[in-house]
């Protein structure tokens, strides 16, 4: 049983807490300032609650900790863990800056601590499927990727107006809080990014002024070019993955939980239907690589290295949008 402190039991927090208890290989406790939440949680999950790190540091020793505070703290956090030799897993986005990171990948190797970063797209069903089918090379290498995703965030998050996502310099906006997922998604399933060209507004959200429309197209490292198309206000939470090849071409409807296929002289796509999941299996799945990359076992968990490379992209995002410029890597 590894022990493994929470830090942060805001949204994300509760559930890797409740998603590590899940796994039913994980002692662990949570960190929250806040005195409310700290009580349920305590009284919800029946753990043991701590009003700061150093109260945690003082009730004994952990094995791994996973970082859910806002974004712009994450480092500093991480490089107080690894001083102690703790595994982490740190909450998307990895940091909003450069600003501690290059320390922190030092700490990590010299403590020879592992650190993986929740981009949790890695553990759905259906990219989980498409990698394979990617990978079994039947449309030949990804030439082309196109990406359309959107959900009415007033009804998903309606506190968003008081949480990290109203200020960029904490996370937020559409580009480092939801598109910086499906970045990372492209990345693993086809090629890693060599330059972004972004537009971004502000158009319908009420209460912050950070983007809620992204349309973003970029290169890949391997040719191939990739275009998203997101927003946070759309009526339907929808989201279409879908790569093209010299051989065929594979889409990936996240919301229908499908993977189709469609070769050249096929009359219509051929559907696979994978297994409809409760949202919180795809986090246990993440806990549970976690847990095997503490033990030297192969994982599937986004690296540090994974994160780093999408926090640049992010930013790259960023200012592209801001300078109307095409951004290189």
């Amino acid at each position: 049983m590894e022990r493994v402190l929470i830090i942060g039991t805001g949204s994300i927090g509760e559930r890797h807490l409740r998603c590590f208890q899940a796994t039913g290989l994980a002692e662990v406790s949570g960190c929250e300032p806040n005195a409310e939440t700290r009580e349920r949680i305590s009284k919800t999950y029946r753990c043991p609650m701590y009003g700061s790190t150093e109260q945690a540091w003082k009730s004994g020793d952990f094995d791994a900790a996973v970082i859910c505070t806002p974004a712009q703290t994450h480092m500093p956090v991480a490089a107080e863990c690894l001083e102690r030799g703790l595994h982490l897993l740190i909450e998307k986005p990895l940091s909003i800056s450069l600003d501690g990171v290059e320390g922190v990948v030092r700490l990590a190797q010299a403590k020879k601590r592992a650190v993986g970063v929740a981009y949790v797209h890695r553990f759905i069903l259906a990219l989980i499927r498409t990698r394979e089918i990617l990978e079994q090379g039947m449309i030949g290498e990804v030439r082309q990727v196109s990406v359309e995703s959107g959900q009415h965030f007033p009804t998903f998050r309606p506190a968003y107006r008081t949480i990290y996502y109203a200020r960029h310099e904490c996370g937020g906006g559409a580009i480092q809080d939801a598109l910086t997922h499906l970045f990372h998604t492209i990345s693993w399933l086809a090629s890693p990014f060599r330059s972004v060209f972004a537009y971004a507004g502000h158009f319908v959200l009420e209460g912050v002024e950070v983007e809620d429309t992204v349309s973003v197209s970029g290169t890949l490292e391997n040719g191939a070019l990739a275009s998203f198309s997101f927003n946070q206000f759309q009526a339907p939470n929808e989201t279409v993955l879908s790569f093209h090849g010299p051989r065929g071409s594979i889409r990936t409807e996240l919301h229908l939980g499908r993977v189709g296929i469609f070769l050249p002289g096929d009359a219509a796509w051929r559907w696979e239907t994978v297994p409809q999941e409760e949202r919180d299996a795809m986090f246990i799945r993440q806990a549970n690589s976690f847990l095997d990359a503490i033990h030297g076992k192969a994982a599937t968990l986004a690296t540090l290295n994974d994160g780093l490379a999408i926090l640049h992209v992010n930013r790259a995002a960023l200012e592209s949008a801001r300078t109307r410029q095409e951004i290189r890597l």
